[in-house]
């Protein structure tokens, strides 16, 4: 992949004071509670140009996007935003903890020509139309790349890793820990040998969208109906497919709006596939036995390659639904791998969501069925907690895409249903910023 340093505009400390407080998580992640707390946080939050608010007035002429180019334009002339002075590659660090173990995760950010998907680029989700849509309005209200596309490469002699192991050990650009209590670190490697090394690399690397999908359509787009040859190139953060610091999470999926719906029959229906495992309570406390017996055997059921789906629809017991036999998914995928065949999310969508409850690939792309949950240290009890108030009608559990998973059905050419992994932690925005 043809990649180069660049001189990115960033915020400046002179004049923001704490840089930190200006960034913040991708824009498809920001709730409406998360958008009120980063707009008070500073007045230079980057949520202002990624996720501004709407308004009753908003028309043509004005609105959430003509008001983030006015923002970044003054932004600039201000000197809230300063552009590098030299061509650079920005290393970027991010510590955390999980499960008791802690974590450092290694990538660089970088420009990367875009490329239609191929052998080059390769996605492993489905993307979602009106997402594209808004990115691009965004796009070309301001003519400048805010978010970071977050791609992963193969490379076992880790050139890149070890140059920013090095550079790391200077001070940093920006430091600071986010409410995940994640820490963000953002170096810069100016030297032109390693700058040159790191180019060299990648030049023959193949490469996988981790996250950012449609911020990669986007740019597609855009490149497509602009004359800026600057268009043709992304900006994105690559990290190293080997390195010990990747880590996968899970998406689980909360379900509703559904119709004469009945658990119980549910249950009975997977039968036809699944063998049931059920785990009872009548406490608050057994409950929590319960749950934690349900999340043991959904792993046991992981680690042994098999596939399994942990199911909760208030009815006072947890479930753990195991597929009986892989060949079950053959009749209604026809036309898949049998690597996707393989994933727990394909088995969900296919044999459960659109076979059993009627959710298929149009009411998927709409989500009026289906709420996402990121893997998060509290998403499980959460999920419970809406269908005990009635808010949802069941959550489905899941166990994390393994790495090796998601590269054998990107090397087949297909990509996993949407919100398929959760890569932990996200890349934030505004760390740098590539004004075209």
């Amino acid at each position: 992949m043809e990649i180069k340093p660049f001189k990115a505009f960033r915020f400046n400390a002179d004049v923001v004071g704490d840089v930190g407080s200006c960034i913040a998580p991708p824009w498809d992640i920001i709730s409406p509670a998360e958008q009120r707390q980063l707009y008070q946080k500073s007045e230079y939050n980057i949520v202002r140009i990624i996720k501004g608010r709407k308004t009753a007035s908003d028309t043509n002429s004005n609105n959430r996007y003509t008001r983030a180019a006015d923002y970044f334009n003054s932004w600039i002339e201000k000197g809230v935003l300063k552009q590098d002075s030299v061509e650079t590659i920005y290393p970027y660090v991010q510590e955390f903890e999980l499960a008791g173990t802690q974590f450092q995760r290694l990538s660089f950010i970088a420009l990367a020509k875009l490329e239609e998907f191929g052998k080059t680029v390769r996605p492993h989700e489905q993307t979602l139309t009106e997402h594209i849509a808004d990115r691009l309005n965004l796009k070309r209200a301001t003519a400048a790349r805010f978010g970071v596309v977050f791609m992963l490469y193969e490379d076992e002699q880790a050139i890149a890793d070890k140059i920013i192991e090095d550079t790391a050990k200077a001070s940093p650009l920006v430091d600071f820990t986010d409410e995940q209590n994640v820490r963000h670190r953002l170096f810069a490697i100016s030297a032109k040998g390693d700058i040159d090394a790191i180019v060299k690399m990648m030049l023959d690397k193949g490469c996988i969208i981790a996250d950012g999908h449609h911020r990669y359509m986007t740019g597609l787009a855009y490149s497509r109906e602009t004359a800026n040859p600057a268009a043709k190139y992304q900006m994105f953060a690559f990290a190293n497919i080997c390195h010990e610091g990747l880590i996968v999470l899970a998406t689980h999926r909360l379900v509703d709006n559904l119709e004469n719906f009945n658990f119980r029959k549910l249950i009975g229906d997977l039968e036809e596939n699944f063998e049931i495992i059920q785990y009872r309570f009548q406490s608050p406390r057994l409950k929590t036995d319960a749950k934690q017996k349900m999340l043991a055997q959904m792993k046991a059921e992981y680690d042994g390659n098999k596939n399994a789906l942990g199911i909760y629809g208030g009815d006072n017991a947890f479930y753990v639904a195991a597929l009986k036999d892989k060949q079950a998914v053959d009749s209604v995928a026809p036309e898949k791998s049998n690597v996707w065949k393989s994933l727990d999310v394909s088995v969900l969508h296919k044999l459960v969501l659109e076979k059993l409850l009627g959710i298929g690939e149009e009411q998927l792309a709409s989500e009026s069925n289906i709420e996402y949950v990121k893997d998060t240290s509290n998403a499980v009890d959460e999920s419970i907690a809406k269908v005990d108030r009635g808010q949802k009608q069941i959550a489905f559990f899941m166990n994390p895409v393994k790495m090796r998973q998601l590269k054998m059905v990107t090397d087949a050419g297909e990509t996993m249903p949407q919100k398929s992994t959760y890569f932990y932690p996200k890349i934030y925005t505004g760390l740098t910023i590539n004004k075209l």
